[in-house]
């Protein structure tokens, strides 16, 4: 083990020199909060896959593929389809928005009207984010160290906030284009071949294994419907899902580059249900499919290729984990806390200097807030599932409405949120929180007050409307503090 340990502690150690290097590049707010809106295709692409797929795609993946066999491979599967339709439909103009939170994208639509309850809602999804990765360190620590689960938790949540406060979105780019190679490595290439040959290969799992493992709806058509609605448009409106488009330096690196993203994400998908296929192979009575992971990692890879595997999921839960801290900072500073005390914010050197100071108290905060609340809860499936029930349930129709519609008023978008979310939360109160129903009816409750009160309501301003065109052609005013960026880094 003690190659493998090697293996993990520079790793980690890397992770942390990532960090300090980002620093020296975060200049002003555009580079601490979006990378300068500088990647090129390369960078952006192995960026945002890393970000969407985290803990729950890569351990809950193989677990899903233990349980149900290859249609385990749905959840990440509706999450690589969520990116390609977001990036292939919306991406461009989203980047051209010039906006650094989705709250600021609904003020521009609505006319300034709809920032702090919606960034409330934003909040509270990218703290639960952003705490079920946290949790997910304590698996990887045990399996690697035997260590406690606070201890875990202690200990890979302050590397995710130590680089993340150092050099905000520079940092957690540097770490989350390793991560990439790190996971593509580690998963697709090692442990996937690895996992079909010591289960005998394709032949020998179907024969030990019920026919239902290899039918590709297996888990279930409402599992998957519920899946599509959660995760699919998701990634359509979450912030650490935006902000990761924010960085793109053109239109062209938001839309191909987040398509390449998307389609890895249906590889790795299908990847993790297969292994976790072949785990039911080898280990046929876990007391868990969420060990499933960890149990053939430990017990089948030989010393080097463990340690670079446990690396690679450690690499999934660290990018997931900071891309959802420093969305949550962004929009607990932003949306919220700027909002409430009134500030106004000057284009000038010096103020993007003490913003980028203040950014980095407010990642260094709500880190800890994250590592405190990581240690209370123990739940990573239903911390997650409050987290995209509250985002799809109270944002989505107001976001995409405002896309789509432009009928859409402030006083409709506004309803949306707070009906929207309300019933989510109450319904997951009545009906439990793992239940398909508050999602269900939460989303159509959105759906209903937005549209009936937007029609009962007078039509947004014509000049609010036309900024907004301009916004999104590409034409609008720029923040000062960017028009000296360059336009694109490859």
């Amino acid at each position: 083990m003690a190659v493998d340990y090697a293996v993990i502690v520079v790793y980690l150690a890397g992770m942390l020199a990532m960090g300090w290097w980002g620093m020296r590049r975060a200049k002003s707010k555009s580079d601490f909060l979006v990378a300068g809106r500088r990647l090129g295709p390369t960078m952006y692409s192995g960026t945002m896959a890393a970000i969407v797929l985290g803990g729950a795609s890569t351990i809950g993946g193989v677990g899903l593929g233990y349980q149900y066999g290859l249609s385990g491979a749905w959840m990440v599967f509706t999450i690589g389809l969520g990116l390609l339709a977001l990036s292939l439909f919306f991406s461009a103009r989203i980047a051209r928005l010039k906006v650094y939170t989705v709250s600021e994208m609904l003020d521009l639509r609505y006319g300034g009207r709809a920032g702090v309850i919606s960034g409330v809602v934003m909040w509270a999804y990218t703290l639960m984010l952003a705490v079920t990765s946290t949790i997910a360190y304590a698996t990887i620590f045990d399996v690697l160290f035997d260590m406690n689960r606070t201890v875990a938790i202690i200990l890979g949540g302050s590397i995710v906030v130590a680089y993340s406060t150092l050099g905000g979105m520079w940092s957690i780019t540097l770490t989350d284009m390793v991560q990439f190679v790190v996971k593509t490595i580690g998963v697709l290439l090692l442990l996937l071949p690895i996992a079909v040959v010591k289960a005998g290969g394709f032949s020998e799992m179907k024969a030990q294994l019920p026919t239902g493992y290899f039918d590709p709806l297996g888990i279930g058509g409402e599992t998957i419907f519920t899946y599509v609605l959660i995760y699919t448009f998701g990634m359509l409106i979450g912030q650490d899902i935006w902000q990761r488009v924010f960085t793109a330096g053109s239109d062209r690196t938001a839309k191909w580059g987040g398509t390449v993203a998307g389609t890895y994400c249906l590889v790795y998908a299908l990847a993790g249900a297969v292994i976790g296929t072949a785990a039911k192979v080898l280990y046929p009575k876990l007391a868990s499919p969420d060990d499933a992971f960890a149990t053939i990692v430990k017990d089948e890879l030989p010393v080097g290729v463990r340690g670079l595997v446990l690396a690679a999921a450690l690499a999934a839960v660290m990018s997931t984990s900071s891309g959802a801290l420093i969305a949550c900072a962004t929009v607990a500073n932003n949306d919220i806390w700027s909002r409430l005390r009134g500030a106004v914010r000057p284009g000038s050197d010096a103020a993007d200097h003490d913003e980028v100071k203040g950014n980095r108290i407010f990642i260094l905060v709500m880190g800890v807030a994250v590592i405190c609340t990581a240690i209370v809860l123990n739940n990573v499936v239903e911390a997650l599932t409050v987290a995209y029930n509250l985002l799809v349930g109270g944002l989505l129709v107001p976001i995409l409405g405002g896309l789509l519609w432009k009928r859409g008023t402030a006083q409709g978008a506004l309803a949306a949120v707070v009906v929207g979310g309300g019933a989510v939360v109450g319904l997951m109160v009545t009906y439990g929180i793992l239940a398909n129903e508050p999602i269900y009816y939460g989303l159509l409750a959105s759906l209903a007050v937005y549209v009936i009160v937007s029609l009962a309501t007078p039509a947004t301003d014509a000049a609010v409307l036309t900024a907004w065109r301009e916004r999104l052609a590409g034409r609008g005013s720029e923040p000062a503090s960017e028009l000296k960026e360059e336009s694109v880094t490859r």
